[in-house]
């Protein structure tokens, strides 16, 4: 084979859009991680996928299955890793209190997400998957399962976490009088239990396998979740995912979003963001009142209640939480039950919003 002819079946196959991707990719994380954004490793990459998409990939490029879905499973992974034995033993503890806010921040995002969707400002599911107060990476792969717009699902929810993380980061700093720590630097190359490391990968790819055998809807996140905090608990599995397997897990996720982008879908966004801006300082500020009735009514206080009812972004609340004086274990118990809440039933609701809406999937 000549030298033209390996050059022309690299061109063919993509590799300087891929290698271009990458590193416009690695430049957005490094820029977003220097103002301290969150979630700069999964909407860094999703950005450069976005500009490519709408340049020189053409729609040409795409993400395959197999990779993609063995991300979502570590993604899946990572939310387990968050459900430990005192989490769950804080939420059982104030049951009913727990419930009791879980659903009402639950309730007033779907209201906000049916309003968007009375308002035609997002399609069917989309703008209740938009709004879900889950986890943002983990309901974007959840939503597209479901037959939502994942490309608006994704605008809706990232838009909502730097909304999110910006206002508690804010409000925790006047708190503590300015004197709040730093969040902690991304380390991508943190020593590694090898043994637990191989066990994790070798359930990560079981869970891959059998999600895509027997066609589990949704079940590249709920599988690895449910199955991994089951085994975590009972001590059979230490969940061992060091952030540079993350930072590639979230690349692919964020790469399969962004490639899919046109420019017809960054013109409804672009009509989309002012009304949607709207509904999440709306969003925000409601939640703020339930943060308030939990330090009037069950003596929490202030700033505790104010992280446990933040809608979303229950990792850059964690980070925030961890740099303040709260009660740290309320905060992510509150957070993830009201993920684990959503996870049940997130379908069940967007399905009734949809039928109840009688609007297309399908943005124009």
């Amino acid at each position: 084979m000549s030298f033209s002819d390996a050059r022309r079946l690299l061109r063919d196959a993509g590799l300087p859009k891929w290698a271009l991707l990458l590193a416009l990719s690695i430049a957005l994380v490094v820029f977003l991680e220097l103002f301290a954004l969150p979630a700069s490793l999964l909407i860094g990459p999703m950005a450069a996928a976005i500009l490519l998409a709408l340049t020189v990939g053409k729609g040409k490029l795409r993400i395959p299955s197999w990779p993609l879905q063995f991300g979502q499973v570590l993604v899946g992974l990572m939310m387990a890793r968050t459900i430990t034995p005192d989490i769950l033993g804080t939420m059982a503890k104030d049951a009913p209190l727990f419930l009791l806010f879980i659903f009402s921040v639950i309730a007033v995002a779907t209201g906000l997400g049916w309003l968007l969707t009375r308002w035609q400002v997002l399609p069917g599911t989309t703008a209740v998957w938009g709004s879900s107060p889950g986890g943002a990476s983990a309901m974007v792969i959840m939503s597209e399962a479901y037959g939502a717009d994942a490309r608006l699902v994704a605008f809706m929810q990232y838009l909502r976490v730097v909304f999110v993380a910006v206002g508690a980061s804010v409000i925790s700093r006047l708190w503590v009088a300015a004197d709040g720590a730093a969040p902690p630097p991304l380390i991508l190359f943190p020593e590694v239990d090898w043994p637990a490391f191989t066990a994790t990968m070798a359930f990560a790819a079981i869970c891959a396998y059998g999600v895509r055998r027997l066609r589990v809807q949704g079940g590249t996140i709920i599988v690895p979740l449910f199955l991994g905090a089951f085994l975590q608990g009972t001590g059979l599995l230490k969940i061992e995912l060091p952030m540079w397997l993350l930072a590639i897990a979230y690349a692919l996720v964020g790469w399969s979003i962004g490639l899919r982008f046109t420019r017809s879908i960054l013109k409804h966004v672009a009509r989309a963001l002012p009304r949607v801006s709207a509904c999440i300082v709306l969003l925000m500020a409601l939640c703020g009142c339930m943060a308030a009735a939990l330090h009037v009514f069950a003596g929490i206080d202030p700033l505790t209640a104010y992280l446990a009812t933040s809608p979303g972004g229950a990792d850059s609340v964690a980070i925030i939480a961890a740099s303040s004086d709260v009660d740290v274990p309320f905060v992510m118990a509150m957070q993830t039950g009201r993920f684990l809440v959503i996870l049940m039933i997130g379908p069940t609701l967007a399905r009734f919003i949809a039928r109840r809406s009688g609007l297309a999937e399908n943005p124009a």
